[in-house]
């Protein structure tokens, strides 16, 4: 092998490299913009969490608050309320899983497992009625299994108790409890 021989060999190995790095970042710069237009928009990143005021909710009383594009029913509830959540137990429930954000694993739906603190007095949960994906009402009164308060859901006939589990109607799951923490002593963090 001469001299020229072994040169035109690096020289054509160097030429198909270069192309072949060339073609490469023609297609990753041809596919990118396809990629990237899959992520989230910034007003769509920036509504992901919120925070949220309770100071002015008072005992019994609750407030709906918009994230995500849906309705989240915040409630401070009564002893009454909570009582009346504890007493029944998970076999009683038309959807025994607790479909809480805040606890991993299976757990059961039990009102410990549904609410933001362990005193039970704060309710977060998701005001779409798993139906039909109509907005329940809230403070129902009689409309509720056991006549006290709770949320029903007049479109199709759904009945939640004062913890938000399905009690009567063709809803199939209980209201769902959204990621949810107190960063401040009246300051909700939902997301």
């Amino acid at each position: 092998m001469t001299q020229a021989e072994d040169h035109e060999g690096t020289r054509r190995d160097f030429l198909y490299y270069a192309t072949a790095g060339a073609g490469v970042v023609t297609a990753g710069a041809a596919i990118w913009p396809l990629v990237n237009q899959m992520n989230p928009s910034a007003d769509v990143r920036a509504l992901s969490t919120i925070r949220v005021d309770v100071s002015g909710v008072s005992t019994g009383t609750q407030l709906t608050v918009k994230w995500l594009g849906k309705p989240v029913f915040i409630r401070r509830r009564t002893e009454a309320e909570i009582e009346n959540a504890r007493e029944v137990t998970v076999d009683q429930l038309v959807d025994p899983m607790a479909r809480n954000a805040n606890v991993d694993g299976a757990a059961d739906a039990s009102d410990t497992n549904r609410t933001l603190d362990e005193a039970g007095e704060w309710l977060v949960m998701m005001g779409v009625c798993t139906h039909l994906g109509c907005v329940p009402l809230g403070n129902a009164g009689e409309f509720t299994a056991g006549g006290v308060g709770g949320w029903f859901c007049p479109c199709h006939g759904s009945h939640y108790d004062t913890a938000g589990r399905i009690r009567k109607g063709p809803a199939p799951e209980n209201l769902p409890v959204p990621t949810a923490e107190f960063v401040e002593e009246t300051t909700i963090l939902l997301g």
